[in-house]
């Protein structure tokens, strides 16, 4: 009787447990948001001074802080920590950072892809050819150096013909006005401020690879799937700010203004942009099986560069999930494309 008592007590105390822990999940109300500028990337910015963020947070009964970073790889580190629970990166970015130090990570949102706005840019030279025997100063395997991997690959060359400088993107506009650098990759509105200086010459950039460099807003896989509202509040708030983005110039400017220059130089640089102003157009380029193509190009240069993590015998040690299928290893996925929230704007939900 004694044991038989004992044992209802424990189980009665296991499921209390359990139901607390599952209590502490629900309960979650603080979340943390980091992004970095760039063109596709301003819009975080007027929602969390525009109060639209707070708006569609207030909606779910949740907090939602964003924070801006100065430097790109140290908000990816960031996430990566854990610190927080959704960064603005683009998808070679999550490879790389994220999903190779096995963090569980989900494209919430696909914003655009870069159609012009990341570029290779050489003081002497005029193709891409020239950009051999050179130094390029970027920021060391991110989406830059890819950008440069891929313009060097289309001409017969490989990085064995020239020499990465790795570089902060905190530091690139500073260092071109310098004798010691002769060449550059980088992204907007980077590449704005250079190609204004004497003797910048633009030789590759993302529109000779349109649709491969793809900005998103990464959150951590398992805070998305115990916290449905926190992805709600994100896509909710991300293409009601599309929608004034779109249409009004003023949104635009001051968009503009927070990234350090003005209309005209913001909206140059939305043209070479493929922005994703309705959900349904997001939508249909993750389901595309374009996507799924373009995450093997990216796995296969970064196993190249060694940066699918310790133990990696291949470009699919880490499995990519996309709608039309998994490119690599389907029992470690690490990246998953789910266009499921976005699908709900799409279709006047939410």
């Amino acid at each position: 009787m004694k044991t038989f008592t004992s044992r209802l007590l424990l189980s009665a105390s296991i499921a209390l447990s359990t139901l607390s822990a599952s209590n502490l999940v629900q309960a979650k109300e603080d979340f943390k948001v980091c992004w970095s500028i760039y063109v596709g990337w301003m819009p975080w910015e007027y929602g969390h001074e525009s109060g639209i963020v707070k708006k569609w947070a207030d909606k779910y009964d949740i907090n939602i802080d964003v924070v801006q970073f100065n430097d790109y790889v140290e908000s990816m580190n960031q996430y990566t920590a854990g610190e927080f629970d959704a960064c603005t990166m683009a998808n070679v970015d999550a490879l790389t950072i994220p999903a190779a130090g096995g963090v569980d990570s989900t494209a919430l949102i696909v914003g655009d892809f870069s159609n012009g706005n990341d570029a290779v840019i050489l003081k002497e030279g005029n193709t891409i050819k020239d950009a051999k025997g050179q130094n390029i100063n970027l920021v060391e395997l991110s989406v830059s150096h890819y950008l440069l991997a891929r313009g060097l690959e289309s001409v017969g060359l490989s990085e064995k013909d020239v020499k990465v400088v790795n570089t902060s993107d905190a530091d690139l506009v500073s260092a071109y006005t310098t004798s010691d650098v002769s060449a550059v990759a980088t992204w907007n509105p980077l590449v704005s401020e250079i190609l204004g200086m004497p003797k910048a010459n633009k030789v590759f950039d993302s529109s000779n690879i349109p649709g491969e460099i793809i900005d998103t807003l990464i959150v951590n896989t398992k805070t998305l799937e115990e916290n449905p509202k926190l992805g709600k509040a994100l896509v909710g708030a991300w293409y009601e700010i599309m929608a004034e983005m779109k249409k009004d110039k003023a949104v635009r400017e001051h968009m503009g203004k927070a990234s350090g220059t003005d209309l005209a130089g913001f909206e140059s640089q939305l043209s070479s942009t493929k922005m994703f102003y309705e959900a349904g157009e997001a939508v249909e380029f993750v389901n595309s099986p374009a996507l799924k193509n373009t995450m093997q190009y990216v796995a296969e240069f970064s196993f190249k560069h060694g940066l699918l993590g310790e133990g990696a015998a291949d470009a699919g040690f880490i499995g990519i999930e996309t709608p039309t299928g998994v490119f690599g290893n389907k029992d470690n996925i690490k990246l998953r494309f789910d266009p499921s929230y976005m699908e709900m704007v799409a279709n006047g939900g939410l």
